[in-house]
């Protein structure tokens, strides 16, 4: 069964949600599983993307954006994916900074949703969904994250 990790974070804004992925993103890298990035559109992508780049400093995360267009190979190259559609991958970690929980999730290993100020309501909604359905849930209350 899809395990389900709720990341509290100190911080207001979403873009602290987004710069936390790219860390998810770099740990699940390390432990060898895919990664899929879930946003809810083109420009969620786009700046996650950016960070991606560079975050956190000077570290590179192989990722691309999956979109209607990508071709299934190209997918296949990078192990971390973005994309506010459907995944081609069925494993691994879905890290969810979309609006709804995506009807795949539980076709992953894991699923990480990540609250800050700005998110906390809708976060609880997700919390509320995986619960009812019997998921496994754990809670990671994180200080100074950025250190």
């Amino acid at each position: 069964m899809t395990r389900i990790d709720f990341y509290q974070l100190p911080d207001k804004e979403l873009q602290a949600s987004m710069r936390f992925a790219c860390r998810l993103s770099l740990r699940a890298l390390g432990s060898g599983m895919v990664v899929h990035v879930q946003v809810d559109d083109e420009p969620q992508a786009r700046i996650v993307d950016e960070l991606m780049w560079d975050y956190p400093k000077n570290r590179l995360l192989p990722h691309t954006i999956i979109d209607a267009q990508a071709a299934p190979q190209s997918a296949r190259e990078h192990p971390v994916h973005i994309g506010w559609q459907q995944p081609s991958h069925e494993t691994g970690l879905l890290i969810n900074l979309g609006s709804d929980v995506p009807n795949f999730f539980g076709r992953f290993d894991r699923v990480a949703e990540i609250i800050v100020d700005e998110s906390k309501a809708l976060r609880r909604e997700h919390y509320t969904f995986y619960r009812q359905r019997g998921y496994p849930l754990h809670h990671h209350a994180l200080d100074d994250w950025e250190k």
